[in-house]
């Protein structure tokens, strides 16, 4: 990084009226591609290449949000355009040596470069005017240069002017756009233009420039102080240096960390970490007298959860990247104590703790009183700390149901599996039940009395009907009929044919209406109700026909006929939903969560009964990662 010069002043003399004061975004602005350096290493070694090569573009279009210096480069890239010395008249980036123009340029009112804010020209009379002055040859410079920022403001007739002149402009015109919107900007504007995104810039390089700034101007700031006015910046130097500003003046001179905590509402970065380890041990009452402490010393509520969220964030990245630690953005303790509970908290904990702070912040910036629903918010946290994981709770479940009398009924069958999978809800019939928890957190006493009851095996949900009545009746053959390409013998075997030909909107319908009579070989007879489309038996006979390659009779008969398959699966569903209900491991479940109900139930494959093997229950936490009353849990 570049030492930053600052813009030169002459010592006003004896009688004069000092100077006005220069804030510090405008005094220590970067004057060439040197200082550009700091955070947009890519962009300048681009240029540097592009204008070493002579392979200099008609149009730039610079994207980035606020603050990290679109104009500045903008203006720089005028500068290099029109750089001339008594040695050097030519396009380049070496622009150590002030220019003819630069001075000019830098301040804004060079009359060759063209300056236009497109918030507040937004029309097409506005580029008509441009259209009609490139013509004319720059007045001093080697080029006219037109730099509009915000350019995503433009009409779209202002841009559909602008279109011609810019994929053909002169060969003394060059354009440079400036946008913090890139997603508004008509891709045949960006089709012509030379892209350059300008990067958020990290906390680490806004320390490095608020520390060179500071020993030029002579002021004393403390390390911590600066991190946080670069965290606060959010990777805008201009934004950064604007509140280094206020920080000096807030400090009499002097940048210390308690008056810019003051002075941004922010809470003491060990305090937070102290904040943090009463909530991961699940002590509310300091919790929430550090929270108080806080309060009362000026950290607004909100600001305390969303850093006890960052520092969540630190600890949990740092259980994956360990040379995370060393950011000159840290303090020292979130350093030291982050890598202590990246290895001590468990990824489930932390991220529970995430999504709880993502929920509860929103809530306290829109709550009346924000201190008491940030208490709220810390009782949640410091309650659900200690609390098991919805798959330990199961496994908990079924401990308790044996050492209170032995496993329930139906577990033996099981061959001791539902144990090694960590939860014995679903293995006693060969699927999964999901619950919801209800209000009443009070669990009823595992002792009771539970009715017993055995599963039986539903047949599979998308079979045909006849088949799944009397398996042993094969369809009748049609004599002189000859044998299909593809066999067809039930309404799942039309399914299918339509999932192999790629015709859902068939499938739909066949599943939806379609109530089988009989099927033979070349004949297929079927009842459809009111409401199916007209046209769906012809259909039929056409893509069956064109997929099996014999002639189908396809006949619109009166007989009832039997389900249709979108009936039989809600008719089998129903059928698993009451077995389940009856389960015994199932009913031991919903005595532990009162209120509770089932959900879904999913019956194992093929493979998995022949293997005896279970499989793994899906757990899902709840959105705030506990099982809290009210929310939802999966066994």
């Amino acid at each position: 990084m570049s030492d930053l010069e600052p813009t030169a002043h002459a010592a006003p003399a004896s009688g004069q009226p000092a100077a006005a004061y220069r804030v510090l975004a405008r005094k220590y602005r970067p004057k060439d591609f040197t200082d550009l350096m700091v955070g947009q290493e890519p962009m300048v070694r681009t240029l540097t290449n592009a204008f070493e090569t002579g392979r200099i573009a008609q149009a730039y279009m610079l994207t980035g949000v606020r603050g990290v210096g679109k104009t500045t480069t903008a203006r720089i890239l005028a500068r290099a355009l029109n750089y001339k010395t008594a040695e050097v008249d030519r396009p380049t980036i070496d622009l150590k040596i002030p220019g003819e123009h630069c001075q000019a340029i830098m301040e804004g009112r060079h009359v060759d470069v063209i300056e236009m804010d497109a918030a507040s020209h937004t029309g097409i009379d506005d580029i008509r005017e441009i259209i009609e002055q490139v013509r004319y040859r720059p007045v001093s410079a080697r080029y006219k240069v037109y730099i509009i920022d915000e350019v995503h403001m433009l009409s779209t007739a202002a841009f559909n002017g602008l279109l011609k002149t810019l994929e053909e402009p002169p060969e003394h015109v060059k354009f440079i756009f400036a946008t913090t919107e890139i997603r508004k900007v008509p891709i045949t504007v960006l089709s012509r233009c030379q892209r350059f995104d300008l990067r958020r810039i990290s906390a680490g390089d806004l320390v490095g420039l608020f520390s060179t700034i500071l020993s030029k101007e002579g002021i004393e700031a403390e390390g911590e102080a600066l991190a946080m006015i670069a965290r606060a910046a959010e990777g805008s130097a201009r934004d950064g240096l604007s509140l280094l500003d206020q920080a000096i003046a807030h400090g009499a001179g002097r940048v210390e960390a308690d008056a810019v905590r003051g002075m941004l509402g922010l809470a003491d970065r060990a305090r937070v970490v102290d904040l943090f380890g009463h909530v991961i041990k699940g002590d509310v009452a300091e919790a929430l007298s550090e929270f108080n402490s806080q309060y009362e010393a000026g950290a607004s509520p909100s600001v305390v959860l969303t850093d006890l969220a960052d520092f969540t964030h630190l600890v949990t990245r740092l259980k994956y990247v360990p040379n995370g630690s060393n950011d000159p953005s840290l303090s020292e303790v979130e350093r030291v104590r982050g890598a202590d509970y990246a290895e001590s908290v468990a990824v489930t904990t932390l991220s529970r703790i995430w999504q709880m702070l993502l929920k509860g912040i929103p809530e306290v910036e829109n709550a009346a009183r924000q201190a008491g629903a940030a208490e709220m918010v810390l009782i949640r946290l410091a309650h659900a700390a200690h609390l098991p994981s919805p798959e330990e709770a199961a496994r908990r479940l079924l401990d308790m149901a044996q050492d209170s009398g032995g496993a329930p009924q139906g577990a033996g069958s099981r061959g001791g599996h539902s144990g090694g999978n960590g939860g014995g809800a679903s293995g006693s019939y060969g699927g999964q039940a999901v619950a919801r928890a209800s209000s009443d957190p009070a669990p009823r006493a595992m002792s009771q009395p539970q009715p017993t009851a055995h599963l039986q095996v539903v047949p599979k949900a998308d079979a045909s009907p006849e088949m799944a009545v009397r398996p042993d009746v094969k369809p009748e053959i049609q004599p002189n009929v000859p044998e299909p390409k593809v066999p067809v013998r039930s309404l799942e075997d039309i399914v299918n044919l339509c999932t192999a030909n790629r015709d859902p909107k068939l499938k739909a319908l066949t599943r939806a209406y379609v109530r089988l009579v009989k099927l033979e070989n070349g004949r297929l007879e079927i009842n459809l109700p009111p409401e199916a489309p007209k046209s769906l038996v012809a259909d039929l006979q056409k893509r069956l026909e064109e997929w099996t390659e014999i002639r189908w009779m396809v006949i619109l008969s009166r007989e009832p006929g039997a389900k249709t398959l979108a009936e039989q699966e809600k008719s089998d569903h129903e059928a698993r939903m009451t077995d389940a209900a009856a389960d015994p491991d199932v009913m031991a479940i919903l005595s532990r969560f009162p209120g509770a109900k089932i959900m879904d139930v999913r019956i194992r494959t093929v493979a998995e009964e022949e293997d005896d093997v279970l499989p793994a229950p899906a757990v899902a936490e709840s959105a705030e990662g506990d099982i809290l009353p009210g929310d939802d849990i999966e066994f």
